[in-house]
């Protein structure tokens, strides 16, 4: 009900827009999408509003973002017989593999704009595909354009720690759907701890209580509770800290999109262990880290073995200095920001001509 009543009052805006003018400078409304609290779209939003301000009433243009489809099929298709604009975010899809509700009627929502847009913006070759796999095939312009880090602001520390354990670093949302990211990451640490290698981690992050507990459970079972710190949730300001206190990102979601904390990692010159599949074997390369193989499925999570984990754990742990250095070059190289904002900047002038 509550989703109801906001994508009702996203579609007033829409409809009141008449008043408008008709001036190219750009004037971008983000569909609803908000820019406050955590997470990788509320962080997009924030991004792109440093650049492209909020106009709430008077837009020329449209910015949607597939995690949050707030506009009606009715308030997409009067932007269209307008003639304004509607630009495309697309992250990941709906799937029984990590979804647990109604994942059909969650992509219909979702493909109201993707189908709508004049232009698509892919945060992955992945996302493509997914795109694709399950909301169908699109008619219209569209490119990859990935996640981009402010390398200015999310850099390496100045100084090289060179005695002290390894220090591996998992961050996130924690809910029951993505226990195994930690149960593998405590199982790998054990493993890795039995092969000879002096390491600890960190898991940063929000959790559901049941999820906590059971995490807890599992380092006391493992007898590891000197060497996992749990350190809760952080804001994006803190965020840099928190990646330059480790030495080792680990990713193991099953199909992850397009992470931005991947990003983050890297910029700050962590080398990214991570499950081979999804999107973030594009990020991250074959230089930048070490990718755990992982099958693609739709229908089943599908991460590495505590074994797998300990061995990627001890292959990255004596390569990490070299691994370290090739994450922040390719951070830097590939993915910061302000290519991003100016690809952004081209689209929307062009769509606006």
């Amino acid at each position: 009900m509550a989703r109801r009543i906001y994508g009702g009052l996203c579609g007033t805006r829409v409809w009141a827009n008449g008043l408008a003018s008709g001036s190219r400078e750009i004037a971008v409304h983000y569909g609803g999408a908000r820019a406050d609290g955590a997470g990788g779209p509320r962080v997009k939003v924030r991004r792109l509003r440093e650049h492209f301000p909020e106009a709430g009433w008077r837009f020329n243009l449209v910015y949607s973002l597939s995690s949050a489809p707030h506009l009606s099929g009715a308030a997409l298709a009067r932007l269209r017989r307008r003639g304004t604009p509607i630009v495309h975010n697309q992250n990941g899809t709906f799937y029984p593999a990590w979804f647990g509700g109604d994942w059909r009627a969650e992509n219909r929502r979702m493909a109201r704009a993707f189908h709508a847009a004049n232009h698509v913006f892919f945060q992955s070759e992945y996302c493509r595909r997914a795109a694709h796999e399950h909301l169908g095939e699109r008619d219209g312009a569209g490119e990859v354009l990935h996640n981009a880090v402010d390398t200015t602001r999310f850099v390496p520390t100045e100084f090289l720690r060179t005695d002290g354990p390894v220090r591996f670093l998992v961050t996130g949302r924690f809910g029951h759907h993505h226990r195994y990211r930690l149960e593998v990451a405590v199982a790998g640490l054990r493993a890795v701890r039995d092969a000879g290698i002096d390491a600890s981690l960190t898991i940063a992050g929000q959790f559901d209580s049941k999820t906590l507990l059971e995490i807890r459970q599992q380092i006391d079972e493992m007898d590891l509770r000197k060497s996992v710190k749990i350190a809760g949730p952080y804001s994006q300001v803190e965020a840099p800290d928190v990646f330059r206190s480790a030495d080792v990102f680990l990713l193991t979601t099953h199909q992850d999109a397009c992470p931005n904390a991947v990003l983050e990692a890297m910029a700050c010159g962590l080398p990214v262990l991570f499950s081979a599949n999804g999107g973030v074997p594009e990020l991250v390369g074959t230089e930048a880290g070490v990718g755990l193989e992982c099958p693609e499925d739709w229908e089943t999570p599908r991460p590495p073995t505590a074994e797998a984990m300990g061995e990627g754990m001890f292959k990255i742990a004596e390569q990490r200095k070299a691994m370290g250095q090739a994450a922040r070059a390719r951070a830097v190289e590939r993915f910061d920001i302000q290519p991003w904002i100016q690809r952004h900047r081209e689209v929307f002038e062009q769509l606006l001509k």
